[in-house]
């Protein structure tokens, strides 16, 4: 793999530990970077403009390909999810890091993950598939059927595109629906270029918990534990912690079974999270992240496993059997957390409000 190169298609953070585990495995790095978004370039071997940014498809793909390199990483955010972008990489002879178009178009509207999931005999929430009528779910039918799930306790509505929190409306009174309906399909449009919203249950005093799995090439799957995600605000996330605390032995089991399911069922090389529901002994999948989670750093100091390197070496075409990570996965060593920090002030009104300021110390983790 020493002659393998890779593109990051990213800034920051994500930028910085793509480039180091990239170098680590003996590849040569290109980081992409856009004016102003340059402090990620100490990390990489070369730097390349892409004026347009990094939601610029065809600038990306161009300047892999002029810098030589075999590879695309996405990060997370951004193209991560696109399956429009890892479509051109394919087409244009790169290997996109992450999941097959196919996959990521699944995973990718809520409405048929969910629909998978039950297939898959995986619980979900009660809610609007959009089959009905020929609007698509986010039309007068979807918004009916809304209408009668709500006769049963409030409902969550959610764009079928969606993330990041984004595009979601609780709703508890029917006179409530109309309006939460149209600003969740304008969010839905301006956010994420696709207007169709749907609804599911709203179940209140849950857990999120989500389960880390690995896929490779042959089909493959196995599980590096699972995350505790609760701790959030306007839905997301604040706190992470691995392994979730306190699940019941056999409710944790279940969590695991049902991603792998999951997993197993759309053939995803490379990382995959599935986020799931629970209260009491119940859970529900709510949706599927076929990419590196933010929040991987707390599963990667738990189990010892880099999951950035892992990510290149499975698109690579390598095996989790060639990775020593086909038999049961390394066992948690104690727990992990991650807390995001975020620049705001809390104003009178108890609402949290943008506040910038000056970073006066910072250590930063060095990784597994």
């Amino acid at each position: 793999m020493g002659s393998a190169a890779v593109l990051v298609a990213n800034r920051g953070e994500i930028a910085v530990r793509v480039l180091r585990a990239a170098s680590e495995l003996g590849w040569r790095t290109v980081a992409a970077y856009a004016e102003g978004d340059e402090a990620h370039l100490v990390a990489a071997d070369e730097a390349v403009p892409v004026p347009g940014g990094y939601l610029d498809a065809a600038g990306l793909v161009a300047a892999a390909l002029r810098t030589g390199c075999g590879f695309v990483h996405p990060g997370y955010g951004f193209l991560s999810e696109d399956a429009g972008f890892a479509r051109r990489c394919g087409e244009a002879g790169l290997v996109f890091v992450g999941p097959s178009p196919e996959v990521l178009e699944v995973f990718g509207d809520k409405v048929r993950a969910r629909r998978l999931a039950a297939e898959a005999g995986v619980p979900v929430l009660p809610g609007t598939d959009g089959t009905d009528g020929t609007d698509g779910a986010g039309g007068a039918a979807g918004v009916e059927e809304a209408r009668a799930l709500l006769a049963g306790g409030p409902v969550m509505v959610k764009a079928v595109g969606g993330g990041g929190g984004r595009g979601m409306r609780v709703v508890r009174r029917t006179e409530e629906l109309d309006e939460a309906w149209e600003r969740c399909r304008s969010e839905a449009r301006q956010g994420f270029g696709r207007e169709e919203v749907y609804a599911e249950r709203l179940l209140e005093g849950a857990r999120h918990v989500e389960v880390q799995v690995l896929g490779d090439v042959t089909g493959a799957v196995t599980h590096l534990w699972d995350r505790d995600c609760t701790t959030q605000r306007r839905r997301q996330k604040l706190i992470e912690t691995a392994p979730a605390p306190g699940l019941p032995a056999t409710l944790r089991k279940s969590l695991r079974d049902a991603a792998l399911r999951l997993a197993g069922t759309t053939r995803c090389a490379g990382p995959v999270t599935f986020e799931f529901l629970v209260r009491g002994e119940e859970f529900h999948f709510i949706e599927a992240n076929p990419r590196l989670q933010v929040e991987h750093t707390v599963t990667e100091e738990v189990t010892g496993v880099d999951l950035v390197a892992t990510q290149l070496r499975l698109a690579a075409g390598e095996t989790l059997a060639g990775l020593g990570l086909s038999g049961p996965p390394p066992a948690p060593r104690g727990f992990a957390v991650q807390a995001r920090v975020y620049a705001e002030e809390t104003g009178p009104d108890g609402t949290a409000r943008p506040s910038a300021g000056r970073l006066t110390r910072f250590d930063l983790p060095s990784g597994p």
